[in-house]
């Protein structure tokens, strides 16, 4: 038998009445932040940046596309990757079709990340992906926006991420099991997959020059993960106690077989 509440329909409506308060008030909280996030002053961009993309090499402003806004994804795919990051590869199997709906609403939405431009496209055909994916491996676009960093960063420095200093140490060649985990589906050893971050940043182009307006680390992104928001919906909610469960969305069917 259940361990659960069990209760009639009006018991269960009337708790249902006082969560939609609770839910509306949330809506508001979140409706201030996002005003929030358009009131940040804007900081010029003033480096000139050149992305590999399908087409060729593209500048930062050419990834506009002819629209005043741009929004990039930092998609965890190191050089040495052989796969994309699985987080980041379920976050982006939504970007398909919001990208279509940006792109008509005068915002480019944009994958970028440091491996080669074949290897970034090869792996979007495996998914089953159309959205645009530049290279910024021979750029310091990603160390700037600090989603990637060194080894000799993190053994003698430190890093910022997620706008806090974490300090110097001396790296765990192992990780734990989650880290190797999600390192092992990206082909690569823990410390290898740790020197790229998740991220996303936010431009605007204004009278010929472009400017920096929002970035966004860690679980910052939640927001633009779509599987999160049904699963909080869900009556087991995300179900996480154990850590990361999900796979490349091609390879559960291999898991099934297996099990």
């Amino acid at each position: 038998m259940t361990s659960h509440a069990i209760g009639t329909r009006e018991e269960w409506l009337a708790a249902r009445l006082k969560l939609l308060e609770a839910e509306k008030a949330y809506t508001r909280q979140g409706d201030a932040l996002a005003e929030r996030r358009q009131a940040l002053p804007w900081v010029k961009v003033e480096k000139d940046y050149v992305f590999q993309t399908e087409q060729g090499d593209a500048s930062l402003a050419e990834l506009f596309q002819g629209r005043s806004q741009l929004l990039v994804y930092h998609f965890m795919f190191g050089p040495d990757y052989k796969a994309g990051c699985p987080s980041c590869s379920a976050i982006a199997d939504g970007f398909n079709g919001s990208a279509t709906h940006l792109a008509n609403h005068d915002v480019m939405l944009w994958a970028v990340s440091r491996a080669p431009i074949d290897k970034l496209l090869a792996f979007r055909e495996r998914m089953g992906w159309s959205f645009p994916w530049a290279s910024s491996g021979e750029s310091d676009f990603n160390f700037d926006y600090n989603v990637s960093f060194t080894e000799m960063q993190e053994r003698t420095q430190g890093i910022d991420y997620n706008f806090r200093h974490q300090p110097k140490f001396e790296w765990r060649t192992d990780g734990n099991a989650i880290e190797r985990s999600l390192a092992g589906m990206s082909g690569v050893d823990v410390p290898t997959y740790h020197r790229d971050r998740p991220g996303l940043s936010a431009f605007i182009r204004e009278d010929g020059a472009i400017y920096h307006t929002y970035s966004s680390y860690s679980r910052g992104v939640d927001g633009v993960w779509g599987m999160y928001a049904w699963l909080d919906r869900a009556p087991k909610g995300r179900n996480e106690a154990e850590g990361p469960w999900w796979l490349h969305r091609d390879r559960y069917a291999a898991r099934q077989a297996v099990s």
